[in-house]
């Protein structure tokens, strides 16, 4: 029998309001040399101690939950099959940042210094403040690779590679790309981009403007203006200036950098306008969002971005998904991506610790980290550390119509475009 996973209580601990953290010097500091089972930080003989965090509650009430489900589903497995190198996992389960900057390197110090983790799969949250103070640890740190930190630093890692690349990197093309079938090709095509008043939503319009005008679509609009602490109640300011992009006119398609709370307001209103061109976004697959009458019908029509295959493919990596999720839960439950999210995360982690062996280090994980490839995973084919300078490249658009997710735009490969 595989060791059952504890599951910890967060605990507040006081960290300094800094965005990006510089100099943090502490006891937890693993620079010197290790030995795998002895001094190397969250490894002993027999197992290895791994958290989490991601943002559990949100001021708009957005939350990413469920990705702590699905990393454990994910972990659960492994330590049935005989975890890594001999060891089982032990996850102690996701610390809630709240989606707060303070809080959010708060968890990342009390994980480090405090629970003495190994590795930190998933991260998940719009705020990374502990990135730099992770770098610093050299604490291998999984998530999703939506926001800046996840590309460059050599101990972070997106699972489905770097999404948003510093210039010399490169742009995935799967959004413009997967979008040109729904609209008939780019080439006399307009498209206006709204995202949120903040770093990763000035960043998102800085690439996908240039991701879609690659593709051959013409950006009429690209602005990073919606406050991100709270979901405007009047969406007429944007609705109007977005609406009579196009030379006058509306654009052929809508694409909202936003989380849920917000595209539904934004849907909503631009519904109302009469508009009958293309919406679309990258967080909106959530079955449990079908549940709900007003926000079933405010998010119809609409085609999601995904960076991993739909849940309505048939392939054997998600049949061995859904099954671990429904095991780990102890039922069938709605699927959504944050629950991809956790599993992902903890799936590439566990690819590599297996490939760095019984000798688990830090160094040896890097270096098992370098050399890592491999295929047919939920995400497309995977390799570093090509991942932490760009995107694998690989997705698909789900479109919700009449209550239910279709596949409007199948998965697949794009090559990426340099991102200037």
């Amino acid at each position: 029998m595989s060791r059952a996973m504890r599951i910890r209580t967060t605990v507040a601990c006081a960290g300094a309001l800094l965005l990006f953290v510089s100099g943090c010097n502490s006891a937890a500091d693993n620079t010197g040399p290790q030995k795998a089972g002895g001094s190397v930080r969250g490894v002993t003989d027999d197992s290895v101690k791994v958290g989490g965090i991601v943002s559990m509650t949100t001021s708009t009430g957005y939350s990413k939950k469920d990705t702590d489900l699905g990393a454990r589903a994910r972990f659960e497995r492994a330590n049935a099959e005989g975890g890594v190198g001999g060891r089982t996992i032990d996850y102690l389960g996701a610390e809630d940042d709240g989606q707060d900057p303070a809080r959010n390197l708060a968890a990342a110090r009390k994980l480090v210094q405090q629970d003495k983790v190994f590795a930190i799969a998933p991260m998940s949250s719009t705020t990374f403040s502990g990135a730099d103070f992770l770098q610093q640890q050299k604490v291998p740190t999984f998530g999703w690779g939506t926001l800046p930190s996840f590309c460059g630093p050599s101990y972070i890692y997106g699972f489905g590679g770097c999404m948003v690349p510093t210039p010399g990197g490169t742009i995935s093309q799967t959004w413009p790309e997967g979008l040109k079938r729904v609209t008939g090709g780019a080439e006399g095509k307009s498209v206006a981009i709204l995202a949120n008043d903040s770093d990763a939503g000035t960043f998102a319009i800085r690439t996908y403007k240039q991701s879609f005008a690659s593709a051959g679509y013409e950006v009429t609009f690209a602005e990073a203006s919606v406050p991100a602490g709270s979901v405007p109640s009047d969406w007429s300011a944007y609705t109007k200036e977005i609406l009579r992009s196009d030379g006058g006119r509306a654009p052929d398609a809508i694409v909202s950098v936003m989380q849920t709370p917000y595209n539904i307001g934004l849907f909503t209103a631009i519904k109302r306008t009469g508009y009958d061109g293309v919406l679309t976004d990258p967080t909106d697959y959530d079955p449990a969002l079908l549940a709900r009458s007003a926000t079933r019908k405010a998010l119809d029509g609409v085609h999601i971005l995904l960076s991993f295959q739909p849940f309505e493919q048939d392939s054997a990596a998600m049949r061995q998904f859904k099954e671990d999720i429904r095991k780990t839960a102890g039922k069938d439950v709605p699927l959504n991506m944050h629950m991809v999210t956790g599993y992902m995360s903890a799936d590439l982690f566990l690819a590599i610790a297996q490939k760095a062996g019984k000798n688990l280090t830090t160094e040896s994980f890097q270096k098992a980290a370098r050399g890592f490839s491999d295929t047919g995973t939920l995400v497309g084919d995977r390799t570093e550390p090509r991942g932490q300078k760009e995107s694998f490249g690989c997705g698909a658009l789900v479109q919700l119509k009449d209550g239910r997710y279709v596949v409007s735009a199948p998965f697949e490969c794009y090559e990426p475009i340099p991102f200037t």
